[in-house]
């Protein structure tokens, strides 16, 4: 191996019927020990670790209301993790399109275990693997990939919600040109690590409706096919989101609003929902969320979530959550940031309710913005909940943090601390 020139990503990664996700990691890491200008593989990711305790003693546990999708995550994180994503430049065509293979390794453990990233505490994996043609001719402009991939991820980021998510195994094509508007196709088999059975899912988007010179909506609907098993049913859902820069007309401030609806396995909005639910099964979601970055100092994100379930089984559920994280940089490397959530689910059985509240000093050593990492936080956070809460983590979650028989006991009050890297980069 005297000579590096022509070795690729491709070559680092041979996959065959015996390899298994660590060795494929092992392989990765030894393309990274690869020459940079030889390799020309570009490296980005995202990742956090952290030390926590809980005010009973013993390890962090989240506070997360049984029945609502997402949790507030500002001290409220529970695991090591991270994304190790790779990019590999394959082609560069005569006619300015290009062929790329992208590929992320995924790594999770869960605090107060060995940190192994396996077993029931953790994992590592291949969460993508896919050949990209960008920039195609034919396409006026658009992309074409294969693989598995995620997809038109879009998340409300205090609370790490992916309220539309496109992401699965199989191929689409991206941003394809007609006219002023803009056209997405994807076909899917597998939407998440553990769904079975397998479901030929269909995505349509358009996007490029200008509302006004910096507003713009997106229309979106997908469509899940009848699975070949006893009992089963199609199902689909739509979207229509808008998104809008300089809110009222004032620099630094964005928002995102987005309206959902879908039957039967299409209840999952943008996953693949329960294949056994059927056109009787209804679900509608409202979104919406602001960012601010007003001065260099003063940033932050507000939003707010609404789901509701019909469900003629009875079993009809109402989600609500409301969360605001300012953030204040007292010096260039200095911010206070704060986080209030709360959750509420009416479901039989009661309304539960959730309030968490977080307060973090922070180091941030490449500047005072909202979004800029890393970030050393050393927080402190506070939860309430009441009993209709507590008792269906009992039932559902036995070793939750809001359980009867978890880490609080009878308590419906709960505190966590502990100091948290998180750093993403390009």
């Amino acid at each position: 191996m005297k000579n590096h020139k022509h070795f690729s990503l491709l070559q680092c990664f041979q996959p065959t019927k015996k390899a298994i996700r660590e060795k494929a990691l092992l392989s990765f890491c030894y393309c990274l020990a690869l020459p940079a200008e030889v390799q020309a593989l570009d490296f980005s990711g995202y990742s956090r670790i952290g030390l926590a305790g809980s005010a009973e003693g013993g390890t962090q546990r989240c506070f997360k209301l049984p029945g609502a999708q997402s949790k507030y995550r500002l001290g409220n994180e529970c695991e090591e993790y991270a994304e190790l994503i790779f990019q590999q430049p394959l082609a560069a065509l005569d006619d300015g399109s290009s062929l790329g293979l992208y590929t992320m390794a995924q790594l999770y453990n869960e605090y107060g275990h060995e940190l192994k990233f396996s077993d029931e505490h953790g994992f590592s994996r291949l969460s993508q693997w896919y050949l990209e043609w960008k920039n195609m001719p034919a396409l006026n402009g658009g992309n074409f990939w294969v693989g598995r991939r995620w997809y038109n991820r879009n998340d409300f980021h205090i609370s790490d919600y992916f309220y539309w998510n496109q992401s699965g195994t199989g191929f689409g094509f991206d941003q394809v040109a007609i006219g002023d508007l803009k056209y997405s196709y994807v076909f899917s088999r597998k939407d998440n690590q553990d769904q079975e059975p397998y479901i030929n899912r269909h995505d349509f988007n358009v996007s490029g409706f200008k509302t006004n010179p910096d507003g713009e909506l997106t229309v979106g609907f997908n469509y899940i096919q009848k699975p070949d098993s006893r009992d089963a049913h199609s199902g689909w859902s739509a979207i229509v989101q808008h998104r809008q820069k300089e809110f009222l007309g004032l620099g630094g401030r964005n928002n995102t609003f987005a309206l959902q609806y879908g039957r039967g396995p299409g209840t999952g909005l943008s996953y693949t929902g329960d294949p056994n639910l059927d056109n009787g099964d209804k679900s509608w979601r409202l979104v919406d969320y602001f960012d601010w970055q007003v001065t260099e100092r003063f940033g932050g994100q507000l939003g707010v979530v609404y789901q509701k379930d019909i469900r003629p089984d009875g079993d009809d559920q109402r989600w609500l959550s409301i969360g605001v994280r300012p953030v204040y940089a007292f010096s260039e490397q200095f911010k206070l940031i704060a986080e209030l959530g709360r959750d509420q689910v009416k479901a039989p059985g009661g309304t539960r309710k959730l309030t968490k509240f977080t307060i973090a000093p922070t180091w941030s050593p490449s500047g005072p913005g909202f979004w800029t990492r890393p970030e050393v936080r050393f927080y402190y956070t506070y939860a309430a909940w009441n009993e209709a809460a507590q008792r269906a983590a009992t039932a559902m979650d036995p070793d939750s943090a809001l359980s009867a028989t978890g880490p609080f006991g009878s308590d419906r009050n709960g505190a966590n601390f502990g100091v948290q890297i998180e750093h993403w980069w390009k």
